[in-house]
């Protein structure tokens, strides 16, 4: 998780934490209603914490896909780019040689 992402989850459970705290103690009703409401609210803010974190899997799974596919692509062009280059060098070297042979059959006569 990205720091900035981490400090709003961490900020969603104290939230959650202190809004059950100060439920508990100001509650107006009995220990068995209050326990219920206390009990539904944890569901939500579970069901609640459980879809972010799954939507932040999902965003987190799509951009490390993207970035996959991206540096697959730059390095695809690399390698061809250095291919070509690779074929430039072989061809001025095989030149080069050719004109070495041609000097070296001249001084050979």
């Amino acid at each position: 998780m990205s720091d900035n992402t981490g400090n709003t989850f961490l900020a969603l459970l104290t939230g959650a934490a202190i809004g059950v705290a100060v439920g508990i103690l100001y509650a107006p009703d009995k220990g068995t209603k209050t326990r219920k409401k206390i009990k539904k609210k944890a569901m939500d803010t579970t069901k609640d914490v459980t879809e972010r974190v799954s939507h932040l899997t999902d965003e987190l799974t799509k951009t490390a896909d993207a970035k996959k596919v991206d540096f697959e692509k730059k390095l695809e062009q690399t390698i061809s780019s250095m291919s070509y280059k690779a074929d430039d060098i072989i061809v001025t070297l095989e030149k080069k040689l050719e004109e070495l042979r041609q000097k070296n059959a001249q001084l050979q006569k």
